[in-house]
């Protein structure tokens, strides 16, 4: 079963075309890593799937039901009540982490059942504990988002989005912004996830470290559609696409 559906899909922000008749699937539990230069649709594929963009044209499904189908007679894009029994699937980590500074740990992962499933405090902190545990930051827990490292902010915003207990998890650039040796710690949170959970996962990153550590499948894009894709060691061991041998070399210049 697929877990993320998109039926040639469309969108563009004003006169720009980010995606254009873009068919995408990714099973259930499948985890998929998604390169591509600035600009090819990557994170945009990540906002529509997270309902913080609508679409132009086509479908896209999640866990068998509808989240976007602007043909759709009442166009669910107008439906809020859906829209939040969709985002309940979902959790999403960023670049920039986006903790409620003013939180400590524990308090920024409790928020989300605190206050989209109405868990009472003692439940919510008692979940926020444990995922705090998972991620190795027990100790940090009455720490404020500005006495943590961004390893350490990132981590916490994991175990946020898994408060929530999503079936897929989006990681959009999630170790993009931290400094070379605090990658490590994020990265062995993000395989450690990848090896326990039955969670589907798509990471969008330029780091072929990550990508290659994390998927089962590598998907390129390009202007606004998957030009190739495959298992890590074909994809980045022989790519057929010109394009993409072009890009690799390039990221792996820097």
């Amino acid at each position: 079963m697929d877990m993320v559906e998109f039926r040639q899909v469309s969108k563009q922000f004003g006169d720009t075309v980010v995606l254009r008749d873009f068919t995408f699937s990714v099973a259930a539990g499948e985890k998929v890593a998604i390169l591509g230069p600035s600009g090819s649709g990557k994170s945009t594929v990540l906002r529509i799937i997270m309902a913080l963009e609508n679409i132009d044209g086509g479908s896209v499904l999640l866990d068998g039901e509808t989240l976007w189908d602007p043909a759709a007679r009442g166009r669910r894009k107008h439906d809020r009540a859906h829209i939040r029994h969709m985002r309940a699937k979902v959790g999403m980590v960023f670049q920039q982490f986006n903790l409620f500074p003013h939180m400590t740990a524990i308090q920024n992962v409790a928020a989300a059942p605190r206050h989209v499933l109405g868990s009472s405090q003692a439940a919510a902190l008692a979940q926020a504990a444990e995922l705090l545990n998972q991620v190795g930051l027990s100790d940090k827990a009455d720490n404020y988002p500005s006495t943590l490292s961004g390893g350490q902010r990132q981590r916490v915003a994991i175990a946020r989005a898994l408060a929530l207990d999503p079936k897929i998890m989006l990681f959009d650039e999630a170790t993009s912004a931290l400094d070379p040796e605090l990658v490590s710690e994020v990265l062995d949170v993000m395989r450690n996830l990848a090896r326990e959970r039955s969670l589907t996962m798509l990471v969008v990153t330029h780091q072929i470290g990550v990508a290659r550590a994390i998927a089962d499948r590598i998907c390129f894009m390009d202007q606004g559609a998957v030009v190739e894709q495959g298992p890590p060691d074909a994809f980045f061991g022989s790519p057929q696409n010109e394009r993409t041998r072009a890009f690799l070399s390039a990221v792996q210049l820097t």
